[in-house]
């Protein structure tokens, strides 16, 4: 299957400031089959130099504890780039392309989330409803960045306004946001959360509690408690910028519920983030989001391969390294210009130069 949310009768509902038209899902749907083949060699591969080598570089850590900090703390920054990978496993595990057997991805992808202290069956429920209404106005909320229209922040008390900021800033988003995303946040079950998922939770919260006292035990507990938070910073971190730069950028797809597309929801309001090789490896080719979003049962190893496959791919919103910086700057959706913006754009809501000068604001 293409993914959840897709069907054939499905239509490529353009936002009407689109100057280039998306295609139709059953042109696109032939591309998307021929890379949803699973490889259980390339699965085993990956658990090998991923989960595998995760646990060899705690290992390592632990020893050069003994002769070097400078070493250890290289290592612990090797770790959490590790952690990207292992997360990205657990999420491949999700949408069922990992492998092509259920009970294997269930089985993997229970360890990986043991192994980043994520409850699978939790996080897989919350993943599917981030797929199902992604940049859906109406239906913000569950598995998504916290984003504000312009309107909504205005009409906002000062105290929502100022937790609102705080959120977004960056210095909160990338460093304390993972340790409480991590650590915290997902310890406690949605209230919505079916039963099997529900429970996983408390079951996911036995074996970390237990894996953190082994640990404590074997490698003491000073040591065990600085590796980890440092690691999950570090691979939270990264992680949250992967997940924040796929969504919010300046031309990002958000529209109300009426006009929301599934097709233009992956193909507008998810990017193409270019990274250099050693880092696309690192991320699982999760750069290539609005592959994953279009059809979340292909692969990792072959989002690349698909992106190349048809040349309406190749029209996703593309960003660098360097332009991603700017992403972090955008905080507000504004209805008027159907974009992301600062908030140094509110100021100009109300500038005499007119539109003009509020468009060129907004950018």
């Amino acid at each position: 299957m293409i993914g959840d949310h897709m069907s054939l009768s499905s239509t490529c509902a353009s936002q009407s400031n689109e100057v280039d038209p998306l295609p139709a899902l059953a042109e696109l749907k032939p591309v998307l089959i021929r890379f949803q083949k699973r490889s259980a060699s390339r699965a085993l591969i990956q658990v090998a130099n991923s989960l595998a080598m995760y646990v060899l570089l705690w290992c390592a850590i632990y020893w050069s504890w003994r002769f070097s900090y400078a070493l250890a703390l290289c290592l612990t920054f090797l770790a959490g780039l590790w952690v990207v990978r292992v997360f990205i496993i657990m999420h491949d595990c999700g949408h069922g392309s990992f492998t092509q057997s259920k009970l294997a991805n269930n089985i993997i992808g229970n360890i990986a989330g043991l192994m980043v202290f994520m409850p699978y069956y939790h996080w897989r429920w919350e993943h599917a409803i981030h797929h199902n209404t992604s940049g859906d106005l109406g239906r913000r909320g569950i598995g998504d960045v916290w984003t504000m229209t312009v309107g909504e922040y205005l009409n906002s008390s000062p105290w929502r306004r100022f937790i609102y900021a705080v959120t977004r800033n960056p210095s909160v988003l990338f460093s304390i946001a993972p340790l409480w995303v991590f650590l915290c946040l997902h310890r406690v079950p949605a209230r919505t959360a079916p039963c099997r998922e529900f429970w996983s939770v408390w079951a996911t919260n036995t074996w970390v509690l237990a894996l953190w006292v082994t640990l404590s035990v074997v490698f003491g507990w000073r040591q065990f408690l600085i590796t980890q938070l440092l690691i999950t910073m570090v691979g939270g971190g990264i992680g949250i910028w992967l997940f924040y730069v796929q969504h919010q950028f300046e031309d990002a797809y958000w529209t109300p519920s009426e006009e929301w597309s599934y097709l233009a929801a992956a193909l507008r309001g998810s990017s193409f983030y270019r990274l250099p090789k050693m880092l696309q490896w690192f991320s699982g080719s999760i750069g290539f989001h609005h592959i994953h979003h279009l059809s979340p049962s292909i692969p990792n190893y072959n989002l690349q391969l698909c992106h190349a496959a048809h040349p309406a791919f190749a029209r996703a919103p593309t960003i660098t390294l360097r332009t991603s910086l700017a992403c972090a700057k955008l905080k507000l959706w504004d209805e008027k210009t159907r974009q992301l913006v600062r908030f140094q754009y509110l100021k100009s809501r109300t500038n005499p130069k007119g539109p003009a000068a509020i468009t060129k604001t907004a950018r």
